[in-house]
């Protein structure tokens, strides 16, 4: 009987260890210890508060078009340094070299579930997804390739605000990419922003916010000003979950809250509902 105890606290030990040896990444919302292996396992989506981690556009790529059918736009666009901003082409060649990206978004065409797209995705490993002159050049051509061709556009949105290193003309692609998402609707074309961990600054207030249909992933950031921009000023204390999507959509900003693992699904039916039926064969 000693034995078979000694052999059970032994193995439970042993579990421990191996626990304890494996790595291990905080959630940014609750904090809270999760097994690297398992939160990977699950794309990056945190098994107690269900927290939606940044992906990368690849990532993101991977998991929501057919295999096979994206055909990126505009890949070898690169930014100048129209303010003369210093260190700017040197911070920018590192950021190519480490990230594999030319820029903060990546654009493109592909199917879902057949289902033709222009789809854009902001990867916040590039300077913050900051939008600088590239990356409203690359939004406004995926706008008017849509518009071209009678295509519907996904954006998938995370950003940081416009560029500080480009200054006024990273500002002035507020505009341009807005103009270009109406030139786009007054053609009947379908936009759908789904808004990712953060969304936030100048790209909240042009394009992110102006989708026929706005989809938010759970517990991510979603604003313009920072919390405590806006508390200094109104002289407040503002609610604990302002700004998370859930606020944001029960003041009716956000339409919808998808999970990660129901985003392919939801974007299909959506797709399908406004008469972007499969062309092909489903992948």
């Amino acid at each position: 009987m000693f034995e078979d105890f000694f052999k059970v606290v032994k193995k439970r030990f042993n579990d421990s260890s191996d626990e304890e040896e494996r790595e291990t990444v905080k959630c940014p919302r609750c904090q809270s210890s999760v097994l690297l292996e398992r939160y990977e396992e699950l794309h990056r989506v945190c098994p107690n508060c269900n927290y939606h981690g940044r992906l990368s556009a690849k990532e993101r790529i991977a998991i929501t078009v057919d295999r096979g059918s994206f055909k990126e736009l505009d890949a070898g666009m690169v930014s100048g340094n129209p303010i003369d901003f210093p260190d700017y082409p040197e911070k920018q060649k590192e950021l190519r070299e480490k990230t594999g990206l030319n820029d903060s978004v990546v654009t493109g065409t592909a199917t879902i579930k057949g289902s033709p797209v222009v789809v854009g995705i902001m990867d916040s490993h590039y300077m913050m997804a900051s939008m600088g002159s590239v990356a409203g050049e690359k939004i406004t051509r995926a706008f008017e390739y849509a518009t071209e061709n009678s295509l519907p556009v996904i954006m998938f949105t995370a950003s940081g605000g416009a560029r500080m290193q480009e200054g006024i003309v990273s500002l002035m692609q507020m505009a341009k990419t807005s103009g270009a998402v109406k030139l786009h609707s007054d053609n009947g074309g379908l936009y759908i922003t789904v808004m990712t961990d953060p969304t936030t600054g100048g790209v909240t207030a042009s394009f992110a916010s102006l989708g026929d249909i706005i989809i938010a992933e759970p517990k991510v950031l979603i604003g313009f000003a920072g919390r405590r921009v806006i508390e200094s000023t109104i002289k407040q204390k503002l609610p604990d979950d302002f700004q998370l999507a859930e606020f944001q959509h029960e003041k009716g900003f956000v339409d919808m809250i998808v999970e990660r693992r129901k985003m392919r699904s939801t974007l299909s039916h959506l797709l399908k509902l406004h008469g972007y039926y499969p062309q092909e064969k489903e992948v």
